[in-house]
C-alpha cells in the first residue's frame, strides 16, 4: 500500500495556521516533526513512481525538494514565524531550479493544491518561452485548452503583464498567454481528496497531466541553456 497522508498532519497544519507563534512551535515541535516524516515519506514514493514518466526526478529525494517551514520575514511586513503549509518543488535541479516542474502544497482547511508549470522565470528564459508561444501557439492550445486538461486545471495561472510584451503587436493571436509571467497549472486539492487512500493516484495523475506543458516550456531553455 503506497503512503498515505495522515489527517494529524493537516490538524496540524490547519492549527498552527491559527497559532502562528515561536511558542505554540515549541510546545507542538513533535507534531510538526511526525508531519514532516509524513509528507516526505509521501514525496519520496512519489518521487519513485514519477521516474517512469519525468527522468528529472531520478535521484532525487523527498527531504531535499521541501522547503523550510520557517518564514524570511526581514524584509516582510507579515511577521508570522512560519510557513502554515509544506511545499515541495520536483524539477531537474532541486528545489530552487529555475526550470519547468511540479510542485505540491500540503495545509489544511481545504488549501492543498498541486500545481506544475514555469514559475517567475529571469528574463532570457522569458523571452525565449514567449518566442516559442508566439511560433507554436497551436502547440499550446492544444495542451492547455484540451478539455481533460481544463477538467483538472481550468485557466492557466500567473501573474500577467497590463500591456503588451516588448517586440509584440496587441493584435497577436498568441497576446494572452504572452502576458504571462509565469505559467501555471493548478489544481485544487480538497481534504478529503488528500485524505483518501488513493492521494498518490490523484498526484500522480495531475503531474502526468501538466507534464506537456512542462515540456512545452522546457523546450524553448534547451536552446538558452546551451548559449
Amino acid at each position: 500500500m503506497p503512503t498515505t497522508i495522515d489527517k494529524s498532519t493537516l490538524e496540524f497544519l490547519a492549527e498552527l495556521s491559527e497559532h502562528n507563534t515561536r511558542e505554540w512551535f515549541a510546545d507542538h515541535k513533535k507534531r510538526y516533526e511526525s508531519a514532516r516524516k509524513n509528507y516526505i515519506t509521501f514525496l519520496g514514493e512519489l518521487l519513485d513512481e514519477m521516474q517512469h514518466f519525468e527522468p528529472a526526478t531520478q535521484g532525487q529525494q523527498g527531504k531535499d525538494l521541501v522547503f523550510r517551514i520557517y518564514r524570511d520575514v526581514r524584509f516582510s511586513n507579515d511577521k508570522r514565524p512560519y510557513k502554515d503549509h509544506f511545499g515541495a518543488y520536483l524539477a531537474e535541479g532541486g528545489r530552487k531550479s529555475i526550470l519547468p516542474g511540479y510542485y505540491l502544497h500540503l495545509a489544511g482547511n481545504g488549501k492543498s493544491f498541486l500545481a506544475g508549470g514555469l514559475w517567475m522565470p529571469p528574463s532570457d528564459y522569458l523571452k525565449a518561452v514567449r518566442q516559442e508561444i508566439d511560433y507554436n501557439l497551436d502547440a499550446l492550445k492544444s495542451i492547455v485548452e484540451a478539455p481533460s486538461f481544463k477538467n483538472k486545471f481550468g485557466d492557466l495561472q500567473g501573474e500577467k503583464l497590463k500591456t503588451t510584451p516588448k517586440g509584440y503587436d496587441k493584435e497577436n493571436p498568441a497576446i494572452e498567454y504572452l502576458r504571462f509571467k509565469s505559467w501555471n497549472a493548478v489544481m485544487p486539492l480538497s481534504d478529503n481528496t488528500v485524505l483518501s487512500k488513493d492521494f498518490m493516484k490523484v498526484v500522480l495523475d495531475g503531474f502526468k497531466a501538466v507534464k506537456p506543458l512542462n515540456d512545452f516550456l522546457m523546450e524553448p531553455l534547451k536552446e538558452v541553456g546551451a548559449e
